[in-house]
């Protein structure tokens, strides 16, 4: 990664993307892939061009005999079809913030930060053209859909910058995020999907014919309760506190977060809206597996 540019990505998790491609499932309304030739890069059939070799590059898209020459790895590049622009919706709101005692210093905001980071490699890779939103208590902020490396940085500096603090604005100041996403366009949003707000974005945006993914980003502790004795259980954004005995509560917490997750599950689905969970505890493209995967299917949402 370029000098000061933050890296989000393991290697270990960079090296499984290269079996990943972003795919709309929902007709555009644009030429399909193979009807329209866009100049851009990535896997494909027609040679465009040779780059420095990046940390998770396939090696056999190393050119050896260019290596020869300057004992420099470099990869080759071609010229594919793509009509794809994916937009990242990231919610920055003070719940956001939560860790895990599982994962010390990993909150939803980092996994947030990371898996965005990683649906940016794959358009970049791909040629396809991106763009970032992050909604929390500073307000609406946009980073507009482009391509390319310079993207990419800008992208990650943003991500880099944002707190996770406040709660989702009133829904007419959301208004933005639709006008700004195009119709066809592929919206990933993500975020814990606590607020009625966030919720209500994603099915509008559905109903507008962009397709919409939504990532839920839970802690271990809130799918284990893995709590005993007395606790203060405190909403980050509305300050509200709840006393109790963690044991005691155990049953009825797991019964009513279960009936919760179907709901939600269940409502997006119905919206035409693919839907998985993640977990803090669990690899950082696990919901991109599943999403972008060879398994991935017409599943559509995944309900555990």
């Amino acid at each position: 990664m370029t000098a000061g540019i933050p890296e989000f990505i393991p290697a270990v998790v960079r090296a499984r993307l290269r079996d990943l491609q972003l795919l709309a499932r929902r007709p555009s309304g644009s030429p399909g892939f193979g009807a329209h030739h866009s100049r851009s890069h990535g896997a494909g059939l027609e040679f465009a061009q040779y780059r420095a070799y990046q940390q998770g590059d396939d090696p056999l898209q190393f050119d050896g005999k260019l290596h020869a020459r300057s004992d420099r790895y470099y990869v080759r590049e071609a010229e594919r079809d793509s009509p794809l622009e994916a937009w990242l919706l990231v919610d920055a709101t003070a719940s956001m913030a939560q860790g895990d005692a599982a994962r010390p210093g990993w909150s939803r905001l980092d996994a947030a930060r990371a898996i965005a980071a990683c649906v940016i490699e794959l358009a970049l890779r791909q040629g396809d053209r991106f763009g970032l939103v992050t909604i929390g208590g500073d307000g609406l902020a946009m980073v507009p859909a482009a391509s390319g490396p310079r993207q990419r940085n800008r992208c990650l500096l943003h991500l880099r910058r944002l707190q996770a603090r406040g709660a989702w604005p009133a829904p007419a100041s959301l208004r933005a995020v639709g006008e700004r996403i195009g119709a066809g366009s592929l919206a990933l949003v993500l975020g814990d999907c606590f607020d009625e707000a966030c919720v209500g974005l994603a099915g509008q945006l559905s109903a507008a014919r962009r397709e919409v993914l939504t990532v839920q980003i839970l802690t271990a502790e809130e799918r284990d309760f893995p709590f005993h004795g007395g606790y203060r259980f405190t909403d980050p954004e509305t300050g509200e506190e709840l006393l109790g005995d963690g044991a005691s509560a155990r049953e009825e917490f797991l019964v009513r977060f279960a009936a919760a997750r179907r709901s939600l599950a269940a409502r997006l689905a119905s919206q035409g809206i693919r839907h998985v969970e993640y977990f803090l505890d669990q690899p950082l493209d696990a919901p991109l597996q599943r999403l972008f995967g060879k398994a991935s299917g017409d599943a559509g949402t995944e309900r555990t």
